[in-house]
């Protein structure tokens, strides 16, 4: 919360080359399966919450738009490609995976359902294991060593150390 008792969100890219700060309460929560935004998503649906009034600030860096119709912008880090926003002419939203605490941001309705992936409905009842379960993989994230910007805001990224390295 804000000094004056406004919500506040922050996120950003996966890089760190682009943060976000949001004041204000949210718009409704969505997921859309239409067949642009699978692909501005590369994912089964977009899940995305609306600006609304709230205020949008970017506190690093720029997003890159790619105009995906002649009403439709798409907003993207231009470093590592991860998908920001969706900008039309009713607004604008952000993907809630974006966000540092995307878990707050639980959609509310389904839209582009004539797209749907018939696959889409049955994917919470598939099995689920913890990561480190598969143990062909245990060696190797053993030694991941994560370049992905942390779930809050830093003054400086990516770290002095890191930079060297690059």
């Amino acid at each position: 919360m804000s000094l004056d008792n406004k919500p506040v969100h922050t996120g950003g890219c996966q890089c760190g080359a682009v943060r976000f700060r949001v004041e204000g309460a949210l718009g409704d929560a969505s997921v859309c399966h239409c067949r642009m935004c699978q692909k501005a998503s590369g994912n089964f649906y977009a899940p995305l919450v609306s600006v609304r009034e709230a205020k949008l600030e970017w506190t690093r860096g720029q997003r890159k738009l790619f105009s995906s119709s002649n009403h439709v912008s798409r907003g993207f880090c231009a470093d590592c490609g991860t998908p920001l926003t969706y900008e039309a002419p009713d607004g604008l939203a952000l993907m809630i995976g974006a966000f540092d605490d995307p878990s707050g941001l639980a959609p509310q309705i389904q839209w582009g359902t004539e797209a749907k992936l018939p696959y889409v409905d049955g994917v919470p009842d598939l099995p689920g294991k913890d990561t480190m379960a598969d143990k062909d993989a245990a060696g190797f994230l053993a030694t991941l060593v994560s370049y992905q910007h942390p779930d809050h805001d830093t003054d400086e990224w990516p770290p002095k150390e890191r930079q060297k390295n690059d």
